[in-house]
């Protein structure tokens, strides 16, 4: 059971990889909203981390790269940085997590070394986590306080974009495989200790307490006098 566990979180690992690289790199962050009454509607624009794209009615949409990272939000900004840890973040669970499985050839069979290897995977998973969420909520929680300010332009108002919902549901499924492998990492060390809290046990009982007597049991006189009839 504690193996398929391990792997069904090293199935978790690789879409949330998958997951982290897609968020990463669409360009749907935000998106114009069709509000206002002078709005053409059939324009649209997606704003990403390293680009923008713009479509006006038939026209096939043309993305463009940003000339400056200056030239972007804090929040973007921060948001680049943040996804790029998070990616590396992941492989490197993923290598750990793959040397630190039951069925793993890597550290001699050693389970202590594995066990530690696993915790660390889980404890990766949830650091990025952490730099998943944190860009992901950032950048939501802009758009819809902006969209609800009544000092911004309706043309500057945006929506959530679908790399905003994909990068939620990506770090769930990253929050999941933590937690999976520090379950499986503390399952294993209370089997690892197990053995060695029996031992103590036998140990203990078969040491004598210091300050008993061993008192030596003698026959009495009417015994004797048994045997010699």
């Amino acid at each position: 059971m504690k193996a398929k566990l391990e792997v069904f979180a090293l199935v978790l690992g690789f879409v949330g990889l998958a997951g982290t690289i897609a968020v990463t790199a669409l360009p749907m962050w935000r998106v114009s909203a069709f509000i206002g009454a002078n709005l053409i509607v059939m324009e649209e624009l997606w704003e990403g981390l390293w680009m923008n794209c713009y479509r006006q009615a038939d026209i096939r949409m043309q993305c463009k790269a940003y000339d400056s990272l200056l030239i972007l939000p804090p929040e973007l900004q921060a948001a680049r940085g943040l996804m790029c840890v998070s990616i590396v973040l992941v492989v490197i669970s993923l290598s750990i997590t793959g040397c630190g499985t039951q069925k793993s050839s890597c550290c001699d069979d050693n389970i202590k070394s594995k066990n530690i290897t696993l915790a660390l995977a889980g404890s990766l998973y949830l650091l990025s986590f952490l730099t998943t969420l944190i860009p992901v909520s950032w950048v939501g929680h802009t758009v819809i306080r902006n969209f609800y300010n009544p000092a911004v332009l309706d043309s500057q108002k945006r929506e959530l974009g679908e790399a905003l919902f994909i990068g939620w549901a990506t770090s769930g499924i990253l929050l999941i495989t933590g937690v999976i492998l520090l379950f499986s990492y503390s399952k294993r060390r209370s089997k690892e200790e197990e053995p060695y809290t029996d031992a103590y046990l036998m140990e203990e009982r078969d040491v004598p307490n210091e300050g008993s007597v061993y008192l030596e049991r003698t026959p009495s006189s009417f015994h004797k006098h048994q045997e010699y009839v």
